[in-house]
């Protein structure tokens, strides 16, 4: 593949221009005249055909196109410098930067991690947990592992594990649940997705009451509140095994229903790299034991 030439040096100084907003603290880090990392700025907002800054009287502010380039730039002159640190000491890394939902943080990626580390002690791992809504090309991250149904657009998507939802909550709350019904009367914690309850409530064969209470954008933080006493939570029992073997919650009834998966997805544009590669294999071996055919999706 022919690469495009890169204005290294103009990328260089946009990307300073654009952590200190200021073109004369720029300067000073790479040693230039001001001048010239304004000449290098306006060269690659000429060869781009955008605005990249807004010049204002006491500095600068970022486009919209600057603030797509900048956090993109930044991570790859990062990569760039941790490489070339790492082959002058002989001991070259690659960094990989990961993002996932917090409840599959941990309950399950956690806890294997070391192994990974053990088994690629050359990939340097960034972990970043969020609540299922992440810009991969915005956040410069090569993989996100979120849950649903595998379909976003622009991704590729591969199948990890499949967590049914199911009724937790503390034991004496669970005393006072004989059968389904009885949990007309509780507080049902919730998440953002409305269908979850209904869903369950249609699994075990009552109509599903109207629903109030707090919402949750998190599995862990819901059990949390479950444990404190607040209502039943509907959340994956198995990435909550912990809280389960600990006593701390129970499962008062044995239905559960499943309304989605976590996925690891990337961009579909993203050429993978060995630690990409290396990262995917790793997890798909360990959750081979839970799916016996990786499904993949393209959105």
């Amino acid at each position: 593949m022919v690469r495009p030439h890169l204005p290294l040096h103009a990328l260089r100084a946009f990307e300073a221009s654009a952590r200190h907003l200021s073109f004369t603290r720029a300067a000073i880090e790479l040693c230039v005249t001001q001048a010239a990392i304004s000449h290098q700025v306006k060269g690659l907002e000429a060869r781009l055909g955008v605005t990249l800054f807004r010049r204002l009287p006491r500095g600068l502010a970022l486009t919209d196109e600057g603030l797509a380039l900048q956090p993109a730039l930044a991570d790859s002159l990062d990569r760039i410098a941790e490489l070339v640190e790492g082959i002058a000491g002989g001991m070259a890394t690659q960094v990989l930067s990961v993002a996932t939902v917090g409840t599959f943080a941990t309950g399950w990626l956690l806890p294997r991690l070391p192994g990974f580390g053990a088994a690629h002690p050359r990939i340097d791992l960034r972990l970043f947990t969020n609540n299922n809504r992440v810009d991969i090309a915005g956040e410069g991250l090569d993989f996100a592992i979120r849950f649903g149904d595998g379909a976003w657009h622009g991704t590729e998507s591969l199948a990890l594990i499949e967590t049914p939802l199911t009724p937790l909550c503390t034991p004496a709350i669970a005393r006072e649940l004989a059968e389904p019904r009885d949990l007309l009367g509780m507080t049902l914690l919730r998440s953002y997705r409305a269908d979850e309850w209904p869903r369950w409530f249609a699994a075990a064969g009552v109509s599903a009451p109207p629903l109030r209470g707090p919402v949750f954008d998190s599995s862990v933080t819901m059990a949390s509140a479950a444990i404190q006493g607040s209502g039943v939570a509907l959340a994956p029992a198995a990435m909550l095994v912990r809280m389960i073997e600990d006593g701390a919650l129970v499962r008062p009834f044995t239905h559960e229903v499943v309304t989605g998966r976590y996925w690891l997805t990337w961009l579909k544009s993203r050429i993978p790299s060995p630690a990409m590669l290396a990262f995917r294999d790793w997890i798909l071996a360990e959750t081979a034991p839970d799916t016996t055919k990786p499904a993949r999706r393209s959105a």
